[in-house]
C-alpha cells in the first residue's frame, strides 16, 4: 500500500540525497547497526542492563560527555550540518511551567539530531533518550550512553527494570527526548506516523510535550566548505508545549496530543499535505 500525496509551501527546500525511501512501511529500518566484535563485550538488553546507573564511573563519563558533546558534536552540527535553531523563546517563556521536565518530540532524520534538540534548551542538563537497543553494542556505545541514551529492552523483565528507571528519572525532573517515528530516515521531509509510547510516557508522568522538527536549507556560502552540496543544512524549529488534560479520557487525550504534535511539526516544517497518517 502506498500512502497519499505530499506538498510543501512555496520556498520549502526538499533535498535529494539519493535515498529511495519506502512508500508503504514508515517503520522500515534504513540505518544498519554495526555491531562490535564479541571479544569486546556485549550488553544484554534484559534485566541485567544498568538502565539506572548511579555509579561514580557512569557519572564521571557523563561529565566527560558534556565536553565531547559541546566541543565536538556541537561544532559538527554547526559547521557540517549548518544547524540553526529557531523558537527557543517558546521554551524560555514557559520556564516556570517546565521546571519539572518535559518530553521533547522530534523527527528522526540525521545522526546527531538528539544533540540538536538538547542544545535547543538546557544543554548542560542531563536528559534521557529511549533508543534502539542494538546501537549500544555498536561503535557509538560511549557517546550514546553518556548523552543519556537508554536502550529499549528486549525482554519482559528488562521492560520492568526500564520502567522503574524512568520512574526515577521522572522523579529527578529529567527531560526526555523521544523520536516517535521509531527509525531514522536521513534528510526525509514528510512527518511519518507516530507510535503512542512517547505520549503514554508523557501522560504517565504528567509532562507537557514539546514539538520539535528539522527542516532543510540548500547548502550555500561558507557551508559549502564543510560538506557536500547534496547534503542539506538543517534548521531545528521548537514549538510551544502541549499539555494533557488529566481529567479527560486517557485514550482520547493520547490521541489528541499525538495529533496536535504531528500537526504542529507539519506546520513548522512548511508541509501543506503530508503523505502519512498521524499514528500507526
Amino acid at each position: 500500500m502506498e500512502f497519499g500525496e505530499f506538498k510543501v509551501k512555496d520556498g520549502v527546500y526538499v533535498p535529494d540525497i539519493g535515498i529511495d525511501y519506502p512508500k508503504d512501511d514508515p517503520f522500515r529500518r534504513l540505518v544498519q547497526v554495526r555491531v562490535e566484535d564479541s571479544s569486546k563485550g556485549k550488553y544484554q538488553f534484559d534485566e541485567t542492563y544498568p538502565y539506572l546507573d548511579d555509579s561514580w564511573w557512569f557519572k564521571f563519563n557523563e561529565f566527560l560527555g558534556f565536553f565531547v558533546k559541546w566541543l565536538l558534536v556541537a561544532v559538527i552540527n554547526r559547521l557540517h550540518f549548518g544547524l540553526k535553531i529557531v523558537g527557543k523563546s517558546n521554551i524560555r517563556k514557559y520556564k516556570k511551567q517546565l521546571r519539572d521536565g518535559a518530553v521533547c518530540i522530534c523527527n528522526h532524520v540525521f545522526v546527531f539530531d538528539a544533540f540538536g534538540v538538547h542544545a535547543a534548551w538546557q544543554r548542560f542538563r542531563n536528559v534521557r533518550i529511549p533508543m534502539f537497543a542494538k546501537h549500544f553494542n555498536g561503535r557509538a556505545t560511549w557517546i550514546l550512553r553518556y548523552e543519556g541514551g537508554v536502550p529499549i529492552p528486549e525482554t519482559r523483565e528488562g521492560i520492568r527494570k526500564y520502567n522503574e528507571a524512568f520512574d526515577e528519572f521522572a522523579r529527578r525532573k529529567m527531560w526526555f527526548i523521544i523520536f516517535p517515528e521509531a527509525v531514522r530516515w536521513d534528510m526525509y521531509v514528510p512527518i511519518r506516523p507516530f507510535r503512542r509510547g512517547a505520549f503514554s510516557m508523557a501522560y504517565k508522568y504528567n509532562r507537557p510535550v514539546i514539538p520539535n522538527v528539522y527542516s532543510y536549507r540548500e547548502r550555500k556560502g561558507i557551508y559549502r566548505l564543510f560538506g557536500k552540496k547534496s547534503t542539506p543544512c538543517l534548521t531545528l524549529h521548537v514549538g510551544e508545549p502541549i499539555w494533557f488534560y488529566k481529567s479527560a479520557n486517557r485514550k482520547e487525550e493520547l490521541d489528541r496530543v499525538c495529533r496536535e504534535t504531528h500537526q504542529a511539526m507539519e506546520r513548522m516544517a512548511g508541509i501543506e499535505v503530508n503523505p502519512w497518517p498521524v499514528m500507526e
